[in-house]
């Protein structure tokens, strides 16, 4: 079921674009939490309350008197959605429907190596991508938040906070793996693999804005990952980070054995 020369391979031609994200991620990290002072937290509300519907679209909120509260209104609510998001777009595409795009699976399958063992190698890649990436930004914001404001980073509260971080990225990653297994071209696996996130988070950016739009929140799974209710060991919290891994699972688990089954004409 695993081909560790396929992983190795493919993981060499993957870390330039994760470095490329990490040093993205990294920037971010470090400008947000050097931005924090609960003594100018003031300033920040008076931003806030300049434009505050773009600053809610993107699930930013003022008025954070903790480290951790400020990183969770600030960075998850758009950087560490969208970023690690953009990442697993372009990965999951290139593990699956690129190859069969270019007709270049021709040559893999040749081997004597099963689909199933192609798929469920191809999925460890992309599920190894984005675990350095939430792992390395976890590791980051310790060691500049310590570095910067010691003690003051509620460590428990982010690991439960990057535990539902990455349930909501491997969920979004077996969408997007999903339709590079379903379709054959680049295209197609772009459109709905790409598109359906994008318009989730879009839908989820119009309910964070309230008012009539805030009954949107019902139908983007973006919901399920709440960062104000998990630094609050809310029970609805554990509940939207349970659905998102039991999800993440199943779309895995019927993309293999999609691409297991189906006719790939080459």
């Amino acid at each position: 079921m695993f081909n560790w020369i396929l992983f190795k391979k493919e993981i060499k031609s993957l870390w330039l674009m994760l470095l490329i994200f990490i040093a993205i991620i990294s920037m971010y990290v470090c400008i947000m939490i050097s931005m924090f002072d609960p003594k100018q937290q003031s300033a920040l509300s008076d931003f806030f309350n300049s434009m505050p519907q773009l600053m809610s679209a993107v699930g930013m909120s003022a008025g954070a008197a903790t480290l951790i509260g400020f990183l969770s209104s600030y960075l998850y609510g758009f950087i560490l959605l969208i970023i690690p998001l953009i990442f697993t777009i372009i990965c999951a595409n290139n593990l699956i429907a690129k190859y069969t795009d270019r007709g270049s699976l021709v040559s893999l399958l040749a081997a004597p190596i099963k689909r199933s063992t192609v798929a469920f190698t191809q999925m460890f890649v992309l599920l190894f991508g984005i675990l350095v990436l939430i792992i390395y930004t976890t590791a980051l914001e310790i060691l500049v938040a310590n570095g910067m404001f010691p003690n003051a980073l509620d460590i428990p509260k982010l690991l439960l906070l990057n535990l539902g971080l990455l349930g909501l990225h491997f969920f979004i990653g077996g969408i997007c793996f999903l339709f590079s297994c379903i379709f054959s071209d680049v295209k197609n696996s772009l459109t709905y693999g790409a598109g359906i996130p994008l318009i989730m988070y879009i839908l989820q950016a119009l309910a964070n804005m309230g008012g009539n739009a805030e009954n949107v929140k019902y139908f983007t799974f973006f919901t399920l990952f709440n960062p104000d209710n998990i630094i609050a060991y809310k029970n609805e919290a554990y509940w939207g980070i349970s659905i998102l891994w039991v999800a993440a699972i199943i779309l895995f688990w019927i993309a293999i054995s999609i691409f297991s089954k189906k006719d790939l004409n080459i």
